[in-house]
């Protein structure tokens, strides 16, 4: 379980095909150690487990699965991860509940400067977008963010410098792609009213 808040990134240094997935490693300053050796840390909003460290690189395993739901299909040694470690007990809750299961991948149609801040547009698939609401909680590659406003095929999210300086988000170019968690609330909201039908 995570709440989107992040404060470290890693950089992918190696990615290593395997029969049926990939092992990537990601050199990092977050505070890990071999005792930490099997628990849930979100990699760009993905929860994989980590089967390795050593010397600030981390290793994970990626199934074919998740290569295929997730944007991971599309990265490089160099690219930067959001990294986020699991929420302890009492930890504040900053951001939302997330899962750090993404339901789609989301392309990137615009980005526009408003002051210090930047307004991003994100396409969507039709069947995930009755899940979203406005002003409601969104995961975009693992940074809690607030939709701002919702189109025909797509949403907006504004972002204030401040989680930009922290995030591999000030990176995102036109027609990159983002992985996405929808608000669990709105998923179990919107089940519950289909089956009271």
């Amino acid at each position: 379980m995570f709440n989107g808040i992040i404060f470290n990134k890693g950089e992918i240094q190696k990615i290593q095909k395997r029969s049926k997935g990939v092992n990537i490693f990601i050199y990092s300053s977050i505070k890990v150690s071999k005792k930490d050796l099997g628990i849930s840390i979100s990699c760009d909003g993905v929860c994989l487990t980590l089967i390795s460290y050593k010397k600030r690189v981390l290793e994970f395993y990626l199934s074919n699965e998740t290569i295929i739901k997730s944007k991971f299909k599309n990265i490089n040694v160099g690219s930067l991860i959001n990294l986020e470690l699991p929420l302890k007990y009492k930890q504040n809750i900053s951001g939302h509940i997330c899962q750090g299961h993404v339901d789609t991948v989301s392309r990137v149609v615009s980005i526009k400067k408003v002051d210090k801040s930047k307004i991003y547009e994100f396409k969507i698939p039709n069947k995930f977008k009755k899940f979203l609401v406005e002003k409601a909680s969104i995961l975009i590659n693992g940074v809690s963010l607030t939709i701002a406003k919702i189109k025909k095929n797509s949403f907006e999210i504004w972002i204030i410098p401040h989680t930009l300086k922290l995030t591999n988000l000030i990176d995102l170019k036109k027609n990159d792609l983002v992985n996405i968690e929808i608000d669990i609330l709105s998923k179990y909201v919107k089940n519950f009213l289909n089956e009271k039908k």
